[in-house]
């Protein structure tokens, strides 16, 4: 991530995630596999049947549109599968951010390792934000990427081990010629001047190629877990770490295996647009072929050129040859899902908003949840936002992001924050089928699709999935 400022919420972020393990001279390291104890399913009862069969060879265009059939229901343990950006965040209060010229920058983050920051100031950071969230929600997450084995890479991996989450290693190719920091868990400094400005840095910064260019290939364990999920995530981050090829290559993993694939481009979508031929057509592989597709409304119209969310969102569809559903984060406004037939819009629950680090990660995790247990639209975004909502009521992601309690304090609650203009975005785009929105109270719409639904009821559907894990929890505690 290239070191960046912006104006952060009132208080200054406090996350802070870790990195992981190095391989000594005449050491061979070994691939990582940790797995804590299985977790139950949130709303069992209400579990989808799962797709599982591993097929070789390549993927063509027919297999890229339908899942294998003929697959057994038992051979997905995992529900949630991440690929990469696993990193420790470190945060500190600097007095002023570091200068702009690369190698000053360089030579700065350089210095602030050469004393690892007391063990407070760490947190878990990356895509192990949307695996404590999902977690909490009650699904089965494991964690597919490099942790080193240094002092950050232990800390990471307590860390996931305490919240239930597996963690798949990545060093099945292994380079004799990479140098020692090239097996080093990934740090990312966020730095805060006494203005609450933030920055960002990491060693994958300063490098022409990904942090871990040693792997050149996806790892057999790494397919196999993959074979395991139900799900694959990867953003854009990981573009940060992994060769294009790789990456491509776990999407391609998971379409033989009939495990669906999330992607969210995020910031690196605009960057990758304009990078190099290999980025480029990964991230169109990407696009094409992921069953969920989740962006900002920013990032949105910076691949499609496209203004309106919504239409947006129906050009990734059309683009798309598995595509099912396109996800708007729409911030403070809330939330909008684009399938092939209908558009649902969702308004944001009223909060006070302490620190927006790590919302986006919660909110995929809750969209996950529904995508596993075929929640209706509208039902899943609620979720989704009352998820990302108890994340900012706290302050800083990692270990900090949403936890059950708030989540359902939240739902009983339904203060929706209603002054979206809905109407103005559903009017603006040329073709909408069926409309759903969210609102307080059901009333008439302004046009014959449009249909709104009360929150009570939404609410009323998704208690009963969690009241008594949450209860659970509470007794275990």
């Amino acid at each position: 991530m290239a070191l960046q400022t912006l104006n952060p919420p009132r208080h200054p972020a406090a996350v802070s995630p870790t990195p992981a393990p190095i391989p000594r001279r005449g050491h061979t390291p070994q691939p990582l596999l940790h797995l804590p104890p299985r977790r139950r399913l949130a709303g069992a009862s209400a579990r989808p049947r799962a797709v599982a069969a591993a097929v070789s060879g390549p993927v063509n265009e027919a297999r890229r549109r339908d899942p294998p059939r003929g697959a057994a229901d038992g051979g997905k343990e995992t529900d949630l599968a991440t690929l990469g950006n696993l990193c420790v965040d470190v945060v500190l209060s600097v007095p002023q951010l570091p200068p702009a010229p690369r190698e000053e920058r360089k030579a700065y983050m350089e210095h602030l390792a050469a004393s690892p920051p007391d063990q407070k100031f760490w947190e878990a950071g990356g895509n192990c934000n949307l695996a404590f969230a999902a977690a909490r929600l009650g699904l089965c997450c494991s964690t597919l990427g490099h942790v080193g084995e240094e002092i950050y890479g232990k800390f990471l991996l307590d860390v996931l081990q305490a919240e239930g989450i597996s963690v798949v290693g990545m060093l099945e190719n292994t380079d004799a010629t990479a140098c020692r920091h090239a097996y080093e868990t990934l740090l990312c400094w966020v730095l805060v001047d006494p203005f609450q400005k933030h920055g960002f840095c990491s060693r994958a910064d300063f490098s022409e190629e990904p942090a871990f260019s040693w792997i050149r290939k996806l790892p057999a364990d790494i397919k196999i877990a993959i074979h395991h999920s139900k799900i694959l995530f990867c953003n854009g981050y990981a573009f940060d770490e992994f060769f294009p090829d790789v990456i491509a290559s776990s999407i391609d993993c998971a379409i033989d295996a009939g495990t669906a694939v999330f992607f969210d481009p995020g910031p690196r979508g605009k960057s990758l647009l304009n990078g190099t031929l290999d980025e480029q057509r990964a991230l169109e592989h990407a696009l094409r072929l992921s069953d969920v597709l989740l962006l900002t409304s920013d990032e949105a119209e910076s691949l499609t050129n496209v203004e309106n969310p919504i239409e947006a969102g129906q050009e990734l569809l059309k683009r798309g040859i598995r595509t099912k559903q396109v996800v708007i984060k729409m911030g403070s406004k809330g939330s909008i899902m684009i399938t092939k037939n209908a558009v649902s819009c969702v308004p944001s629950f009223k909060i006070n908003v302490v620190d927006t680090v790590g919302c986006g990660d919660s909110f995929t995790a809750a969209i996950a949840f529904g995508f596993l247990h075929d929640l209706p639209a509208v039902n899943t975004l609620t979720l989704a936002n009352a998820v990302g909502a108890a994340t900012a009521t706290g302050y800083g992601a990692g270990r900090n992001v949403a936890h059950l309690d708030k989540v359902l304090q939240l739902l009983r609650e339904a203060n929706l924050n209603e002054d979206t203009a809905w109407g103005e975005l559903i009017e603006g785009s040329s073709f909408c089928p069926e409309v759903t929105v969210l609102s307080r109270t059901a009333v008439n719409g302004f046009r014959e699709h449009l249909v709104h639904v009360p929150v009570g009821d939404v609410v009323s559907d998704i208690l009963p999935m969690f009241e008594a894990v949450s209860q659970r929890s509470t007794v275990q505690s």
